[in-house]
């Protein structure tokens, strides 16, 4: 990949306390990778937008991680792709530079979607974002429908997939929209992740990890884990969703849009 000189940015770290912990907490799971490289295909140069801790970088492929906090890029491994800071909008790649660009749960945080979306197409043949539908989640997530509707409010107005698969149809490409189903036991710990593991979002630095809830304030989140912890100390929870317990996974409306040449 050709990259261009590039100074680097000038903006506020809004991972400076979110992103911390973050590593540990979302591991790449396996099932999540394979749909991944699936889309990816047989790219052979990738672009990874927004990459953070580098999840799901396909391990055969030559990567180019850009990722604009340092809190982020302090947390890569050793052994992960040559990462530089910069942003979405404002890529520091030629035209064309890449066989695929990817992005991982990241346009609903960039400042301007659109432009970091055209960015996408400037610098690559095929496009891959992962994101989710604010509306299927908030109705099939007990976490949302039974203790925080906060979440869903808050999400209503992010770009999420209606707005990617827009902004991909704007620039003439040709977009497949494919479900991406949480295991029960998934090793990312995204804001669906422990939908059978109800426990998990008691503790704290599980939360911390997670955007949806991290960014709510602590008089919306307490009382409502409040009466989760009672829910399961009861045994209503686990009343109420029985229909879960022997699911091996569920479609949450996280979702793989795919964009190439018409």
């Amino acid at each position: 990949m050709n990259v261009r000189s590039h100074v680097g940015i000038n903006v506020a770290d809004p991972y400076e306390h979110l992103g911390r912990g973050y590593a540990a907490h979302r591991r790449p799971d396996p099932r999540i990778a394979r749909a991944v490289a699936q889309a990816l295909g047989d790219a052979r140069t990738v672009v990874n937008i927004g990459a953070g801790a580098g999840s799901y970088e396909p391990p055969g492929a030559t990567v180019l991680a850009v990722e604009p906090s340092w809190t982020m890029l302090a947390q890569r491994q050793v052994g992960a792709a040559p990462a530089v800071r910069a942003s979405a909008e404002s890529l520091p790649l030629s035209d064309r530079s890449a066989d695929a660009a990817m992005a991982v749960l990241t346009v609903h945080h960039w400042p301007d979607p659109g432009a970091g979306i055209a960015e996408m197409v400037r610098v690559s043949r095929r496009q891959v974002v992962l994101t989710w539908d604010p509306g299927w989640l908030a109705s099939s997530f007990w976490l949302i429908t039974d203790y925080l509707p906060e979440i869903a409010r808050n999400e209503a107005g992010l770009a999420c997939v209606e707005t990617v698969v827009a902004e991909f149809r704007r620039r003439r490409r040709r977009v497949e929209v494919v479900p991406v189903p949480i295991p029960a036991d998934c090793t990312d710990g995204v804001l669906g992740a422990y939908w059978r593991r109800p426990y998990a979002y008691l503790d704290a630095a599980v939360r911390q990890a997670m955007s949806g809830l991290a960014l709510l304030s602590a008089d919306v989140v307490e009382p409502a884990l409040q009466r989760l912890r009672e829910d399961l100390d009861s045994g209503a929870w686990h009343t109420r969703h029985a229909d879960l317990l022997d699911l091996p996974e569920l479609d949450l409306g996280y979702r793989l849009v795919v964009a190439a040449p018409v």
